[in-house]
């Protein structure tokens, strides 16, 4: 299965970024599963602010990791689209054009 990465909003405005084959499934598991992320308990409402199928769990686990390496105003350029998933796959140092 495809693999998406994602980020949700808590309800205190911090970010969570996961990675999921089933978005909604897993947003119903944050949201009231023992199996949610332990960060997240307590801070519901959930809101899924962005999510795009990136390909298997090796892939998707990457960039996972690269946007948590991404300070809130970069994750906030993603998530309302000034910059794209694509412009993280590159290498943080190359020239930006």
């Amino acid at each position: 299965a495809d693999f998406c990465v994602y980020i949700l909003r808590c309800a205190d405005d911090t970010y969570y970024t996961g990675i999921a084959s089933d978005v909604a499934r897993r947003l119903t598991e944050h949201e009231g599963s023992p199996r949610g992320a332990k960060y997240l308990k307590g801070r519901g409402p959930l809101t899924l602010v962005y999510s795009e199928a990136v390909g298997d769990r090796s892939k998707a686990a990457q960039i996972e990791y690269r946007i948590k390496q991404l300070s809130r105003t970069e994750k906030e350029a993603l998530i309302n689209g000034s910059t794209r998933l694509c412009d993280l796959r590159t290498d943080r140092n190359s020239a930006q054009s």
